[in-house]
């Protein structure tokens, strides 16, 4: 019955400890999670850089048909700009009121992990703060349509 007490401080003080980020940490590692996906909905390369640490590195894996093995895709930072830039340019490849939704999977002072749910997949990213700001610098995504990795 004693430990009971201790149990429960010690709970408490771990709760305190894991959180490790403030209230405006979490809105800015939203807003530059959302900054990501939204450069994507409306063409804005200069949103997608900003939300964008310079080493960032994007990938997936895909199957090749031909050689039937699997292989890793990679974008750079140059390549998810360019990828604000032009993918949705005509304004087709998203529902006019697209999904995204985000979710703070661990967050610590300087590090945190987020799952950015879309329409058609998914992401999940590394978030670092440097110089006192939260970016990109890991994306692992994949559709949710297993398929379209072929």
């Amino acid at each position: 019955m004693k430990l009971i007490p201790f149990f429960i401080v010690f709970l408490i003080v771990g709760a305190l400890k894991v959180q490790g980020q403030t209230t405006q940490d979490s809105l800015d590692i939203r807003r530059v999670a959302l900054a990501y996906i939204e450069s994507q909905h409306n063409p804005n390369p200069k949103q997608m850089q900003d939300a964008l640490h310079p080493r960032v590195v994007k990938r997936s894996v895909f199957k090749s048909k031909k050689a039937k093995k699997d292989y890793i895709s990679e974008f750079s930072a140059e390549n998810l700009v360019i990828l604000a830039e032009t993918y949705n340019v005509n304004g087709d490849k998203f529902s006019k009121n697209p999904k995204k939704e985000i979710k703070l999977l661990d967050v610590s002072p300087l590090t945190a992990s987020v799952k950015l749910i879309a329409d058609e997949w998914f992401d999940y990213m590394h978030i670092v703060k440097t110089n006192g700001e939260w970016k990109i610098i890991n994306v692992l995504w994949q559709y949710n349509n297993v398929s379209e990795h072929q």
